[in-house]
């Protein structure tokens, strides 16, 4: 193991926990991994949380392009990520057009 490989897995292997990856690279993997899976432009990820095994985010996905654009058909995807950052699953949740609003 080179000094590089320890500082991204922390002390791995030495009794205490690897390091675990920033938000921001998290949330910028997980929509271009996402994206580059489905061959789909991957937008904003509406949520991201830590878990014990990685992250899960929720991404949104451009399914259908449209004109106007507001008309374009969205899906909102589950993704979880191992500790990593890489892709472990994802499954497709609900299906709006770019304009919709969620009503609470």
């Amino acid at each position: 193991m080179t000094s590089s490989d320890e500082s991204e897995e922390g002390t791995r292997g030495h009794g205490a926990p690897a390091q675990r990856r920033s938000l921001t690279s998290v949330m910028r993997e997980a929509r271009e991994q996402l994206g580059d899976l489905l061959q789909r432009q991957a937008g904003a990820v509406s949520a991201i949380r830590a878990t014990d095994e990685g992250w899960t985010a929720d991404v949104e996905v451009v399914e259908l392009e449209r004109v106007p654009d507001t008309m374009s058909v969205m899906a909102l995807y589950h993704v979880e990520l191992d500790s990593g950052g890489q892709i472990v699953a994802y499954e497709r949740g609900r299906r709006y057009a770019r304009g919709q609003i969620d009503r609470r």
